[in-house]
């Protein structure tokens, strides 16, 4: 029973799309019908607007980290099964791709992967993000971030945890996040990826 509680409760926190719900307060118009159609913050700040683009990217973050985080906290509180904070990781990532309150069309997954991390492990966390923030910064290029960190995270995991039973967690995640980059790879490939800023289109 509580395995299923947790799964349905972290998927329908992952489910709340922040792009979407930033973009209808202030006035924007809806981010899955411009640039990449993607509801996440680096197609959000599309539109130009930087304070929408920061606080959908706070909002991703944080419910990645919350769900895991209390989970985590109960589980050593109550001495529950460690399972359980593997089940509340990935539905709430799969909440987050695939939201119930949106058709399903979601995020790629990249801010609220972040939150998981950090909420798993600190230093796990931190050694991901710093990875995205380097390669974006070198190259400017968001999902060659991503795919980047995402590869390199299961790694920063078995180095500094050696094999734990998050792994697999992390490692699934990481796979996810690469296949919802897929189309990014491939204008990758033939040099017709955006660049973080680019605007596709004015919004207001």
């Amino acid at each position: 029973m509580a395995n299923l509680l947790v799964t349905l409760v972290a998927y329908l926190i992952g489910s709340i799309s922040f792009a979407v719900v930033v973009s209808s307060i202030v006035g924007l118009s809806d981010p899955r019908t411009y640039g990449s159609k993607t509801p996440g913050a680096t197609n959000v700040l599309r539109s130009g607007n930087k304070i929408a683009a920061v606080l959908t990217l706070l909002g991703d973050v944080s419910k990645g980290w919350l769900v895991v985080w209390l989970v985590k906290h109960v589980v050593a509180t109550y001495k529950l099964d460690v399972l359980l904070v593997a089940l509340a990781s990935i539905s709430v990532f799969l909440g987050h791709l695939y939201p119930v309150f949106f058709d399903f069309k979601g995020g790629k997954g990249v801010a609220t992967a972040a939150g998981i991390l950090l909420a798993i492990d600190l230093r796990l966390g931190i050694a991901t993000a710093s990875t995205w923030l380097i390669i974006a910064f070198l190259f400017r290029y968001s999902s060659l971030a991503a795919l980047i960190a995402a590869l390199l995270a299961p790694l920063f995991d078995i180095f500094m945890f050696s094999c734990n039973q998050i792994a697999l967690v992390i490692i699934t995640i990481s796979i996810l996040l690469v296949w919802r980059h897929r189309t990014n790879i491939s204008k990758l490939l033939i040099g017709e990826e955006s660049r973080i800023g680019d605007k596709k289109s004015r919004v207001q």
